[in-house]
């Protein structure tokens, strides 16, 4: 009962200072003697409220209002030059199984009507960069379900390199019809076993998705007489595949 109080209490704080993103809340100790509550009840209504995404901590330094913001660090333009395509997908079958695999552990009832819209807005995208938006936006929910702030971190790391023209140009070159209807039921079976709670079939079903991009993108990088951009994408050898 007392961490249903220390909830509410928290919840109106957070709605009083919703528009201050630099804004922290009082410490936990503070918290509990402002409301009259032990400080037991104030830590499990705060962990509540990080699993929804309203705060998010930062140690040593506090918790904040709103979702962890996205890694942009002055290294991801670096990267950008130095990596390509082909390795970048080897990045992604690394981490992105494993937070979809997190995820079906994690994730909460809302996380995964979430996923079920973004899923279906992918397949109603009308062109590249609406696929690109929600596609996109798909992953990265999977990625903030998994809660662990430093994989959510590298994983904006690869969406910021992604984003580059050239590399979208590509993308969009190795997509096709058919392709996008398999990526919309690859995406649904990740949905599935995550909405399902089960955690190796949400590795499996992201590691499948994955791999019939890479094959894709591997396809339309061998058979393409030209290159977009091969100056932004990094490696000369961008033509080898992984």
């Amino acid at each position: 009962m007392n961490s249903s109080i220390a909830l509410e209490n928290l919840r109106q704080l957070v709605r009083e200072h919703r528009d201050d993103a630099e804004w922290r809340l009082p410490p936990e100790r503070e918290l509990a003697i402002s409301m009259g509550l032990g400080r037991r009840a104030v830590r499990r209504a705060m962990e509540v409220l990080e699993a929804e995404g309203a705060v998010w901590r930062q140690q040593g330094k506090g918790t904040f209002i709103g979702r962890r913001p996205a890694l942009q660090p002055l290294l991801a333009g670096n990267l950008a030059e130095r990596t390509n395509p082909l390795e970048v997908m080897e990045a992604r079958l690394q981490i992105e199984p494993a937070l979809a695999r997190m995820a079906a552990l994690r994730c909460s009832s809302d996380d995964i009507d979430a996923l079920r819209r973004l899923s279906q807005k992918t397949s109603t995208a009308l062109d590249n960069d609406g696929w690109e938006l929600w596609d996109s936006a798909f992953h990265r929910r999977i990625a903030e379900c998994a809660g662990n702030g430093l994989l959510l971190s590298l994983f904006d790391v690869v969406q910021t390199i992604r984003q580059e023209p050239g590399w979208r140009s590509l993308r969009a070159r190795a997509r096709s019809d058919a392709s996008r209807d398999d990526s919309f039921r690859e995406h649904e079976a990740i949905v599935e076993a995550i909405a399902d709670r089960d955690a190796p079939g949400a590795e499996r079903a992201m590691r499948r998705h994955l791999n019939a991009i890479n094959a894709n993108l591997q396809s339309a990088i061998m058979g393409g007489d030209e290159y977009p951009d091969e100056s932004a994408m990094g490696h000369d050898d961008m033509r080898t595949t992984a």
